[in-house]
Parts: C-alpha cells; sequence; structure tokens
C-alpha cells in the first residue's frame, strides 16, 4: 500500500517503517501480539487490552469490516494496531464499517506494512515491551525516547479506567449473533432454577460476551462497579457471585482482593476469569507475576488436570498466577500446555472455581463453554 509513511518505534531502539493506517498521530503504549486469525473487532475493543499496542501475527485483517453486534465493549480499548496487510476490500451483509474508517472513528493511530512476522520474534526473544506508533513526522529519536519514558503496565491499576460507574442489570441478550440479540428465558435447560436465579458480577473491565453466556443459561445479572464492598454485593442477594476480565497489573487491585476476601466466608458460588481469576487467587493466598510476552491468541492448548482432557483456548493476559505456594485447600485444575503456567484452579471445599483464559470465546474456540454451565450447576444445587 502507498501513503502516509510511519514508524514503529520500541524502547529498546528496534524500528519498524511502514504505512500509517487508521487515525493520524502518535500513540505509545505495550506492544504485544495475538496470534488469532479472525475476531480483530472483538480484540480490538476488549477492555483488557487497554493501553497496548496490539500485533496481528495473521497478515490479512480487516476483510470482514466493522459492525455493531460483534463489538465487546463501546470503544476500542487498544492504543494502536499494527497489521502486515489490511485489507482494501470489506465483505460482510452485516458490516457497517471499513476497518480503516473504524479505525480512525476510534482515534486508534495504526502502522501496517511492516514485516509482522520480524516485530514477533523480536518480542518473543526481548519480552513484550513499551512502543510508539508515530505517523505525524515524529523523528525516530523522539520516539524511542517516548517510549522508553512511558510508565508501563506493571504496577498499575488498571481495572477503575474501565469498570462501570454504577449497577446495572444485562439486558437479556443471546450469545447467538446475528439473531435478533433477544434472549428467551423459558427456552433454558436452567429455567427451573427459579426462572430468575441472579448472578452479580464484578466489572473490572467485561467482555459483552461473558454476559450473555450467563444469562443464556437462564441468569439475571447485575453488574457492580470494581470498587463495590463485599456487603454492596451481599446486599444485592446473588446466586452466584462472577469475577471479570479486566486490564493492568491484578497485584495493583488490592481494594478488588479485599473485597473478595470477605466473600470467600460465604456459601455463594464464584466463577471468576482472566484478572477475576487473578485477583481470586491473591484472595487465596496466591500471588501473581508478569509474564515475558503474554498468552494472546485463539489456539491456546489447556490440559483439565481433573480429567485428562485437552481443550484449545482463547486467551488475553500479560499476568498469570504463580504456583510457589498454593494453600491446601486450593487445588491446580489447569495448566497451559505451551509454558506449564496455572490457567485455572477450585477451593476445595467450597463452589469457587476460576479460569486464566477465556470461555466465552469471542473471537476463540468454544471448548471452554462448559464452565458456564458448571457455574449454572453449582448455582442451581
Amino acid at each position: 500500500m502507498a501513503g502516509k509513511k510511519a514508524i514503529l518505534a520500541l524502547a529498546d531502539g528496534r524500528i519498524f517503517r511502514g504505512q500509517a493506517f487508521g487515525a493520524i498521530g502518535n500513540t505509545v503504549g505495550e506492544v504485544c501480539f495475538n496470534t488469532s486469525m479472525t475476531g480483530y473487532q472483538e480484540i480490538l475493543t476488549d477492555p483488557s487490552y487497554t493501553d497496548q499496542i496490539i500485533t496481528f501475527t495473521y497478515p490479512h485483517i480487516g476483510n470482514v469490516g466493522i459492525n455493531a453486534d460483534d463489538c465487546e465493549s463501546e470503544t476500542a480499548s487498544v492504543r494502536g494496531c499494527i497489521v502486515r496487510a489490511p485489507s482494501r476490500i470489506t465483505s460482510n451483509y452485516r458490516a457497517e464499517s471499513g476497518f480503516d474508517a473504524w479505525l480512525k472513528s476510534q482515534n486508534v493511530v495504526g502502522i501496517a506494512d511492516i514485516d509482522t512476522r520480524a516485530l514477533v520474534r523480536h518480542l518473543r526473544d526481548n519480552g513484550a515491551q513499551n512502543g510508539v506508533i508515530a505517523s505525524d513526522d515524529m523523528r525516530e529519536e523522539d520516539a524511542v525516547t517516548m517510549a522508553r519514558a512511558w510508565e508501563g503496565l506493571e504496577g498499575r491499576d488498571l481495572v477503575g479506567e474501565v469498570s462501570c460507574d454504577s449497577v446495572s442489570v444485562w439486558a437479556s441478550e443471546s450469545s447467538e449473533k446475528g439473531g435478533q440479540g433477544s434472549y428467551d428465558l423459558d427456552s433454558t435447560k436452567y429455567n427451573d432454577v427459579e426462572k430468575r436465579a441472579h448472578v452479580v458480577a464484578f466489572d473490572f473491565g467485561c467482555k459483552r460476551n461473558i454476559f450473555r453466556k450467563l444469562a443464556d443459561r437462564g441468569l439475571k445479572v447485575s453488574i457492580m462497579p470494581a470498587q463495590s464492598s463485599a456487603a454492596d454485593i451481599m446486599a444485592m442477594k446473588p446466586d452466584g457471585i462472577f469475577l471479570s476480565n479486566g486490564p493492568g497489573d491484578p497485584a495493583a487491585a488490592g481494594y478488588a482482593v479485599e473485597e473478595i476476601r470477605k466473600l470467600l466466608d460465604g456459601d455463594t458460588p464464584i466463577f471468576g476469569i482472566c484478572m477475576g481469576h487473578q485477583l481470586l487467587s491473591q484472595a487465596l493466598g496466591l500471588e501473581t507475576f508478569k509474564l515475558k510476552f503474554g498468552h494472546r491468541g485463539g489456539n491456546h492448548p489447556v490440559k483439565d488436570e481433573t480429567t485428562g482432557k485437552i481443550e484449545i483456548t482463547s486467551q488475553n493476559h500479560g499476568f498469570a498466577v504463580s504456583d510457589d505456594h498454593v494453600p491446601a485447600n486450593v487445588e491446580i485444575t489447569h495448566r497451559s500446555l505451551f509454558d506449564g503456567t496455572v490457567e485455572g484452579l477450585k477451593v476445595k471445599d467450597k463452589a469457587i472455581f476460576s479460569v486464566q483464559y477465556h470461555p466465552e470465546a469471542s473471537p476463540g474456540p468454544q471448548d471452554a463453554d462448559y464452565l458456564f454451565d458448571r457455574f449454572a450447576d453449582l448455582i442451581k444445587s
């Protein structure tokens, strides 16, 4: 493609030169990569990617355009976007906008036509690092200085920036995209759980499809801000408590860990995903740490240690739970087959469990969808 020039400058001094894509300007964030072959729209609107610059390893991105049904939040969450070859043609009966036009509308600065394979190899060897995309004629040395000066993600609490501001109830929207967007409660196999068993969700930066999956099980979902107290949660009289995904360093969200720790004293079933898994783990006495380059993509194999089955999972996290000091009442249930890190756990004597990956997919495989059934079954019982 031909057009305005752009650069990607990494904090270690590596420079990639390409073409401007999306909004014109400059942006700084943590440069990471996602190996998914599809689902770019869901990825870019996932709040867990706040303050990150996403590199897509699949070369051809944007061919199905953008449509409102596939957004996981109201706006793009990323700081920047890196692609090898953005599609010039959109082919999708649902498309409301082209990829480039949507990035411009979201003020997302991007760069195209660079060797993304070389960039990903660099990140794998050296770890995720700060970077700057500039298409506003910024000098290369100034971009490197800007990348080095940025504070990064470690030690930062981003949950408060993306969480909701007030309590709300999720509309009964089906997870079947392309349908009418409604959900017939009487059609669920869990319609005998008083038809409206109540789940209260801590919103640490949740994706919409998680709420759809819970609603698909006949569950009423109330969404609470991340700063809510355990007393606030229990005042809602929940039949189940959900801990959502979210961005930033889990070790910086101590206020949420304290309230989750209080909830552990009760008997209400608890289910955590991604950030929720990490915060629950801390509340149980485990620690978290930053991965070298994170797990992001729709092809990550995870072993269920309790059954021996392998799941292909959708993942997006730069931090993980350490298994150095596992309390006696905690069982590690899932592990990554890539690097052996903790991917799931449960409390032995309570209806409490969590996973590091994303069973709601969107995008990604559906192998782990059963976990929502498990949560509904715990509520039912």
